[in-house]
């Protein structure tokens, strides 16, 4: 199937409540553009240079999202235009992009990573840490954040039950934050849990927001 099959295909298989973030890394302009063509407006990179090649070059109403490790320093390279970043691992970033959505008067929309996969190679934080994030007296001070949810990958292995299980204690995890720091807040209220491998799980266990690209766009071929 092609891409606009890919998508049409996928659409099917969602739930009316959970977004589609089409992860583009790797792909041309050309791809993006038939598939926002088709009607998807939400896009996700996960390198900054990638996403500043790209941006310039497409639609000034496509939501990007930033998907990836992200570090300080290049975070005042995407503040002008990024919609959301999946990917706050400490109070330092998150501290960082108030500072440099405050420059671009903006509010940035942001999603606590947490670490539920086993591998050590990826990125996150536990409730505790979560916790001492939204605590602290430094978040209290920021106005140019809004916190919306949260977000996390499962181990990358065919064992089905262990997926499910990280999965669901994701949604545990949101479940937790909402009720002791957002339970008057309507915007806290996305899970992003579940890739082109694992989606379907994680629909099942409550995902808000699933990150596609091979299952849109085809295995990705690395230079």
């Amino acid at each position: 199937m092609g891409i606009i099959e890919n998508l049409e295909h996928l659409k099917k298989q969602l739930y009316p409540q959970v977004k589609l973030v089409a992860v583009s890394k790797t792909k041309p302009v050309e791809d993006i553009i038939a598939l926002y063509n088709a009607g998807n407006k939400l896009f996700g990179e996960n390198k900054v240079q990638e996403i500043l090649l790209k941006q310039p070059h497409l639609p000034d109403d496509i939501e990007w999202h930033f998907i990836g490790h992200l570090q300080t320093n290049k975070v005042r390279y995407i503040a002008p235009f990024i919609s959301m970043i999946h990917s706050i691992d400490s109070l330092k970033l998150l501290s960082e992009i108030n500072k440099q959505a405050q420059i671009n008067q903006r509010i940035i929309d942001c999603l606590l990573q947490f670490h539920i996969a086993t591998e050590e190679t990826k990125f996150g934080l536990n409730y505790l840490e979560a916790q001492n994030i939204l605590e602290s007296p430094e978040y209290a001070a920021m106005h140019n954040i809004r916190i919306c949810g949260v977000m996390g990958m499962a181990t990358f292995t065919e064992d089905e039950n262990k997926i499910r299980n990280e999965f669901q204690s994701l949604k545990i995890d949101f479940e937790g934050l909402k009720k002791e720091f957002f339970e008057s807040g309507s915007s806290f209220k996305e899970i992003s849990m579940g890739m082109t491998e694992d989606y379907k799980i994680a629909i099942e266990e409550g995902s808000t927001m699933v990150r596609i690209g091979t299952a849109l766009f085809g295995e990705r071929i690395y230079s």
